[in-house]
């Protein structure tokens, strides 16, 4: 199934490894087979790895750019989901972690990448947390 990106101007993504810029217009591409692709809002910098939920995001998001390299990337997905899950008390949040969980087994690591957004956000609402890294609506703080 093919995957349409509506991009603003100057707008930047990931697509395969590859960092592609648009240009001074708006576009739109259309992926007509499977490839990783990250839009730079979704893209988080080691630096703004600043809290425990970002440190499953940030694992996760090189598995899912990484595929080929994903086993690498996994012990340290393990230990923080493992760390993280020990004290939280949420029903809905560790349910949340063996969705993620599952996913990363089934190597579905978009699907994964997108349940670590909900960790964040839960964590930044409990946290009130205001540093770097993804907000609630994916964009850079």
């Amino acid at each position: 199934m093919p995957l349409k990106l509506s991009l603003k101007p100057g707008e930047k993504f990931v697509l395969n490894g590859a960092v592609v810029q648009n240009g001074d217009r708006r576009c739109s591409l259309v992926l007509q087979n499977k490839a990783s692709v990250l839009r730079e809002k979704d893209i988080m910098q080691a630096s703004e790895v600043t809290s425990p939920s970002r440190h499953i995001y940030f694992p996760v998001m090189m598995m899912y750019l990484d595929e080929a390299g994903a086993e690498k990337y996994y012990d340290e997905f393990l230990t923080r989901m493992t760390e993280f899950m020990s004290v939280i008390a949420n029903p809905a949040i560790l349910a949340e972690c063996v969705v993620i969980s599952k996913a990363i087994m089934g190597r579905e690591y978009y699907k994964a990448l997108m349940g670590c957004r909900k960790l964040i956000e839960y964590e930044d609402e409990r946290l009130g947390h205001v540093s770097t890294g993804l907000s609630e609506d994916g964009s850079a703080e």
